[in-house]
């Protein structure tokens, strides 16, 4: 085992939350830099992009919790497959506030922010990159 700490690697950063998700995606760079916009993202560390463009790693800090982004390396094993089965779901305070800078930045609305039957309002948007996101805001 080598000592030797690699130069392009991130400084280590807090990881935030009980479970992080981490996504591999085609366009890891664009999508944390939509992240950015959408939903507010903070880039806490990067791995810079390889000779053919790829990210191998991005971790953000989105609405208090950690996101990991990769692209997708199929020479590896690890491809980028089409997001399915899955949302990731911000909990927030102002739905209506994040829901807008999510569809203004260019996210599809896929449900517009409503009052459902378990009392709470709740709404999805669909990113770029295929992955859903919802949004609930507790009840009053």
């Amino acid at each position: 085992m080598s000592d030797v700490i690699d130069p392009k690697a991130p400084a280590a950063v807090e990881v935030k939350g009980g479970v992080v998700p981490y996504l591999s995606l085609d366009g890891a760079a664009k999508a944390a830099a939509f992240y950015e916009k959408a939903f507010g993202a903070v880039v806490a560390a990067q791995y810079p992009p390889d000779e053919n463009g790829k990210t191998m790693h991005i971790h953000l800090y989105v609405n208090g919790g950690s996101l990991m982004l990769s692209d997708g390396y199929p020479e590896h094993g690890a491809p980028a497959l089409p997001a399915q089965g899955y949302s990731l779901m911000l909990p927030v305070a102002d739905i209506q506030a994040w829901f807008k800078r999510a569809v203004d930045a260019g996210a599809e609305a896929k449900m517009p922010p409503e009052k459902m039957f378990w009392g709470d309002i709740y709404g999805e948007v669909r990113d770029p990159f295929g992955v859903t996101w919802s949004m609930n805001q507790q009840a009053a």
